[in-house]
């Protein structure tokens, strides 16, 4: 199956600063997709390059098999929704909705039943007469969304378009928008610097950094077996071990940390005994307990700082020379952990091992 999106080599720089570096990435009909990465990285240059509204320096972009790299904006089947919806303020929500299939010089009757049936979509069917500043920021979203899917783009773009809402409304239209992607089955490509909306709504992340692809794959892959520091840093909170690779038995690493043996998921590498590497584990696969665990990996600590998070209280542990790992406790489980002294203790399977690219400098 031809993919509806290629990246074929390209490259842009403004003068001498390079926004992105030799990006190949092929993306599948149906699918969400997320460009994830800190600011400057290059994600909306990229989604701007795919929209026609930025030109690439060298390289080539392909959308359903055609070449479209210097093909202007409105020549492309792509369609945009911005941070602030742009959405025009003198119309109404069904005007606005409408506005993309008037230009493509549909007829009336085709327009309205188009319209209804988007409007239902996202249960707005009352509020067709409504002006946008009538309506709530989340409603005044679902419009602009709806207004970019109007005209059957091949993709819609979207960038960063949920950052001006409230944090309860955000977490609730990341759940409806990625609900209306499967009920299109539309092509969505996402811009965020967002790690939690990504997670949340993406079939492929694509995380970007300085220019380039870090690592590309599933939420599970991304968050349980990051690829290189930089991810598992950017994706969610983590502890990074760096450790010395003692031997390698089945998938599972033997390795020295801060002078004792802990074991780790080997994460389709081929660690060698001598090699340095880091383990990353994650604050919520430690186990904390005032008695002395029984799983492979335990040592010894104290706690330093709680910090009360609602679902959860986050520990910070002082397991020897100052070294802190932090750890993620279920409320019915801090009340045992009274004083200082504690154990914290963690499974071989819930850690991986990735490159110490710093080994290699």
């Amino acid at each position: 199956m031809e993919p509806v999106v290629q990246f074929d080599q390209i490259n842009k720089s403004y003068g001498k600063h390079v926004a992105v570096d030799n990006l190949n990435l092929s993306i599948e009909g149906g699918k969400f997709v997320t460009l994830l990465g800190p600011s400057g990285c290059g994600k909306s240059t990229s989604l701007r390059m795919l929209g026609g509204f930025e030109t690439p320096t060298s390289g080539r972009i392909l959308l359903s098999g055609k070449d479209v790299t210097r093909v202007p904006p409105n020549k492309r089947n792509v369609n945009i929704v911005f941070q602030d919806y742009a959405l025009f303020p003198h119309m109404n929500v069904a005007k606005n909705i409408a506005f993309g299939l008037e230009l493509k010089g549909l007829d009336n009757q085709r327009i309205h039943r188009r319209v209804s049936e988007l409007l239902e979509l996202v249960q707005l069917q009352d509020y067709a007469h409504r002006l946008p500043a009538e309506l709530s920021g989340g409603q005044r979203q679902r419009v602009a969304l709806m207004r970019a899917l109007a005209p059957d783009p091949d993709v819609l773009l979207l960038d960063e378009p949920l950052s001006a809402l409230d944090a309860k409304l955000r977490q609730q239209m990341q759940i409806e928008l990625k609900a209306i992607q499967e009920k299109t089955g539309k092509t969505f490509m996402f811009v965020t610097h967002d790690q939690e909306e990504a997670l949340t709504m993406s079939d492929t992340i694509v995380v970007m950094n300085k220019g380039r692809i870090e690592q590309m794959g599933d939420p599970d892959t991304l968050y349980g077996r990051p690829g290189s520091v930089f991810v598992a840093n950017f994706i969610g909170e983590t502890n990074l071990l760096r450790s010395t690779v003692l031997g390698v038995e089945g998938d599972t690493a033997s390795l020295n940390w801060n002078g004792i043996t802990i074991t780790a998921n080997q994460g389709g590498l081929t660690p060698k005994p001598g090699e340095h590497l880091y383990v990353v584990l994650r604050p919520e696969s430690i186990h904390c307990s005032v008695t002395e665990p029984a799983t492979g990996n335990r040592i010894k600590g104290k706690i330093r700082q709680r910090v009360f998070k609602g679902n959860h209280t986050s520990l910070s542990v002082d397991v020897g020379d100052g070294t802190l790992l932090n750890a993620l406790v279920h409320p019915s489980d801090v009340a045992q952990l009274s004083g200082e002294d504690i154990w914290v203790g963690w499974k071989a399977e819930t850690s991986t091992v990735i490159p110490d690219r710093q080994a290699h400098n």
